[in-house]
């Protein structure tokens, strides 16, 4: 698999760590601290039936301030950042992880090959930090997961995910001019 051109974006944090770590804690905190009128992009799709994802969701809107402009965002993430308002400005990227999820599952079928979505997945990263890099009035906190320090997957799907997600969090982390880990709420600046 190739991996994602680097370079430094001077617009872009990225946040990573494990799940419930407290990443997206931090990027609100980061949000809140910055001044700037926030946009807070949600890429968690509409599970219909599922409660347990709904009630994340809300959990999430909640934290929330009431002021900040939340746009949904899962998919095309690269639109909805050309669309933002004129900066200055914050947008907060909540999550890289459900995006890639999102991009390798939609009209995925059972049977099929994951790896060969590897062609549309890569690009659209690589198209959000383009979106990225061409709002330089904005600054961008992204928050995504690290999934590959655990068991590794025992399905051809699970594996891709977590290969795909780690070349995104890669090229996010190259890219950008700060990059923090978080671990059991503890936060500790890689870049």
């Amino acid at each position: 698999m190739p991996v994602l051109k680097p370079s430094s974006q001077g617009n872009l944090t990225f946040i990573t760590g494990g799940a419930r770590s407290g990443k997206s804690a931090l990027a609100e905190s980061l949000a809140t601290g910055s001044g700037l009128p926030v946009y807070y992009l949600a890429t968690m799709p509409p599970w219909p039936g599922d409660q347990e994802v709904q009630d994340r969701v809300n959990r999430h809107r909640q934290r929330r301030p009431a002021h900040w402009q939340t746009i949904e965002a899962p998919r095309q993430l690269e639109v909805s950042i050309g669309r933002l308002p004129p900066g200055p400005g914050l947008a907060v990227i909540d999550c890289l992880s459900v995006y890639v999820s999102t991009l390798l599952l939609d009209g995925y079928q059972e049977g099929d090959d994951p790896y060969t979505r590897e062609s549309r997945v890569l690009p659209a990263v690589e198209g959000v930090l383009e979106a990225i890099q061409a709002r330089s009035d904005v600054q961008f906190v992204t928050v995504s997961n690290e999934v590959g320090w655990g068991v590794v997957p025992d399905t051809p799907l699970g594996r891709a995910y977590r290969d795909f997600l780690g070349l995104a969090n890669q090229a996010f982390a190259a890219r950008a001019a700060c990059v923090w880990l978080v671990c059991a709420g503890l936060k500790l600046r890689l870049k």
